[in-house]
């Protein structure tokens, strides 16, 4: 069993960074895609970024890029969320997940964590 951890969410005013961690046990780390997605109140769940198994390749959604970047660190099982310069439309439930193959669809990912909630004030 995968098992996901996320931390490093808070309270930060606009314009404020915020770095979100997931770190990841119970199989091999370097054998999954990892995404981000973020739920806001009352919002369905929105894919926010995935990076590959080696860390080579990233995407994101339009609304976080030249904000947000996504990475790894396949020796601490760990993959992280660079957060600038945040808007109060950042508000959400970040969840970590992790997938077999690279992509942005929530369906694809078959472990997920519990959550870390990111609230970014006006």
């Amino acid at each position: 069993q995968v098992q996901l951890v996320e931390s490093g969410g808070g309270l930060v005013q606009a314009g404020g960074s915020l770095r979100l961690s997931c770190a990841v046990s119970g199989r091999t780390f370097s054998s999954y895609a990892m995404g981000w997605f973020r739920r806001a109140p009352g919002k369905e769940r929105q894919f926010v970024s995935v990076i590959s198994r080696s860390g080579g390749l990233t995407s994101y959604t339009d609304s976080v890029k030249g904000r947000f970047t996504i990475s790894r660190d396949n020796a601490k099982n760990t993959v992280y969320l660079q957060m600038n310069s945040l808007k109060p439309e950042d508000t959400a439930t970040y969840y970590c997940a992790a997938a077999n193959g690279y992509s942005g669809r929530s369906s694809s990912y078959d472990y997920w964590g519990q959550g870390t909630q990111v609230t970014v004030s006006s």
